[in-house]
């Protein structure tokens, strides 16, 4: 019994060690996750982001971020942060072709100015202020990007201020042309590359679209990348500043990724829609179908005879000859009456509207009752009926499959093994649509190098990031507000509370001890032994074996 105490007490000394190791990890985690950034660039000794901050640190110093413009650390072909003046972008001045005059022009509103939450001050993007409206604005390219062996990377950042109904946020690379003009775009400009987010109802998509030119016709087909598997609505929903960047290698891979982590990716050749390079063979147009061809696997037996018993004539339900009609069936009382308390209109004219009548009600004296009326035998299936007889289906002898055209060679067909190798583009260009305003762009980059890249999102997104996480509500405000809106929570806290409150008191609390534990005890506590017990126990032990053997030897004599 000592010992099992001792075993209680161990055991509840182990529970108090874990709940207080386990309470400082917890407090551990929350304090990390308020500042958690992602390491963009390991290398990089010019991140603003002391990655040891507490919460605390953060929450006290976010009013005071020095925010500073990002600046590309490598060759870069486009940058635009919108923190000065809006420099370079031109809004188009035409209309959109086969839409409404009240609709075609594109007079949606732009403004430069800060997020409406989490704000960075100083930190400033490009804003789609109006509604129901086509939008249109576009920037050359500081160099045009030429694919020849140097990746391309597009990233830009999109803010859902207001969630997001039915529009777009993403951005055309335009394909040069001499006779390119900004004040022109519009949805049929060229483009050579589409990519962003698009979402409509309850379809969230992340486009890559580019135009691929025929090496034969020289005509542009789009060819759109498969969707990315995971579920993207907390992109559009959640209000936060969300990083959007594309990769395409000139192996003819590509790449999409949100806040850095991959979300699609795949091969030029083989995950697009439509295929790049037609098919070798197709089905010969002219080709047509025999008329004795049978495609039909089963027929009728020919050979099969209706049996002279099988009557056609009987009906799949009959009245139930057994049915009795129930105890207390009223069949003098109508299912439904006028009902007593209507009355006619005033202005019931009944030369124009008829004799007028009250409405029909159910009949109140048939509600204790089983029924009312005419009272009629239920129908039950006919254990006699057959149906039209048809001869039973056998294997078709003749049946020679399901007919196709014979291939022939696709007259269309080429073999383009490099469709990286794009129409070179010159222009960047957002054409939009959008049922819902204050959708927020900001510190695009199309550069060839990821680490360039990188270090630009860690010092426009990153700081976002950071400044988002501070203003989170702590895990306790979050648990509130939760129960806010579901009371029922409230139940399943107190109960999550209890639980172990009651397991420390059952396992820790001291048992009362009762006279007989005492006994026990006393028993159990060991005493001195002299030399003479030792003595006697010896003598007994010796007396105790002569006895056994002189009860063998009177054994062997019997």
């Amino acid at each position: 019994v000592t010992r099992m105490h001792f075993q209680w007490d161990w055991l509840c000394l182990g529970v108090l060690i874990i709940g207080s190791v386990t309470a400082e990890i917890e407090n551990e985690e929350t304090l990390d996750a308020d500042v958690e950034v992602e390491d963009f660039d390991k290398e990089s000794q010019e991140a603003d982001f002391d990655r040891d901050e507490s919460s605390l640190e953060a929450r006290l110093q976010k009013s005071l971020v020095v925010y500073q413009t990002p600046k590309p650390t490598g060759e870069v072909y486009f940058t635009e942060t919108f923190d000065g003046v809006l420099a370079g972008w031109v809004l188009s001045k035409t209309k959109k072709e086969d839409t409404d005059d009240n609709i075609a022009k594109y007079d949606g509103r732009w403004e430069v100015e800060e997020l409406k939450e989490n704000t960075v001050p100083g930190d400033r993007g490009l804003v789609l202020k109006s509604v129901a409206k086509h939008h249109a604005i576009s920037a050359m390219l500081t160099k045009p990007f030429i694919f020849d062996n140097k990746p391309l990377i597009i990233q830009y950042e999109v803010n859902f201020q207001e969630s997001i109904d039915c529009g777009g946020a993403y951005i055309k690379l335009l394909s040069s042309s001499d006779d390119l003009n900004l004040e022109y775009f519009f949805d049929k400009t060229p483009y050579t590359i589409m990519f962003g987010p698009d979402k409509c109802g309850e379809d969230y998509k992340l486009h890559f679209i580019f135009r691929h030119k025929n090496p034969k016709t020289g005509e542009y087909d789009e060819k759109h990348a498969k969707r990315p598997d995971i579920d993207l609505k907390k992109f559009y929903l959640d209000k936060k500043t969300h990083l959007y960047t594309l990769v395409l290698n000139p192996d003819d891979t590509f790449e999409m990724l949100i806040d850095q982590s991959v979300v699609s990716k795949g091969s030029l050749l083989e995950d697009m829609v439509p295929p790049v390079n037609p098919p070798k063979e197709i089905e010969d147009p002219s080709d047509k179908k025999p008329d004795d061809w049978d495609e039909r696997p089963k027929i009728p037996d020919p050979n099969a005879v209706k049996p002279d018993d099988w009557d056609e004539d009987e009906p799949s339900k009959i009245e139930d000859p057994d049915a009795v009609k129930p105890e207390g069936w009223l069949d003098d009382e109508p299912q439904y009456v006028p009902d007593p308390n209507a009355k006619k209109p005033k202005d019931w004219d009944e030369e124009m509207d008829g004799e007028w009548e009250a409405p029909q009600i159910p009949n109140p004296k048939c509600e204790t009752a089983p029924g009312c009326g005419h009272w009629v035998r239920p129908m039950k299936n006919n254990p006699n009926y057959k149906g039209k007889w048809k001869a039973p289906m056998i294997d078709n002898p003749n049946y020679q499959g399901i007919w196709s055209p014979q291939k022939i060679p696709n007259p269309d067909y080429f073999e383009d093994l490099h469709p990286f190798e794009m129409t070179t583009v010159s222009a960047i260009g957002l054409e939009l649509w959008s049922m819902t305003s204050d959708i927020y762009f900001d510190n695009f980059i199309i550069c060839s190098e990821k680490e360039v890249a990188d270090r630009w999102a860690a010092d426009g997104w990153g700081l976002k990031k950071l400044v988002a996480s501070a203003n989170e509500p702590g895990m306790f405000s979050q648990l509130v507000t939760a129960a806010e809106d579901h009371p029922w929570l409230w139940v399943l806290y107190i109960l999550t509370l209890a639980l172990p409150v009651g397991l420390g008191v059952l396992f820790c609390w001291p048992a009362k001890k009762t006279d007989e534990d005492i006994d026990l005890k006393k028993t159990d506590i060991s005493k001195p032994i002299t030399q003479g017990e030792l003595k006697q126990e010896r003598e007994e032990l010796e007396d105790d074996e002569i006895e056994e053997e002189k009860e063998n030897e009177d054994t062997a004599e019997d």
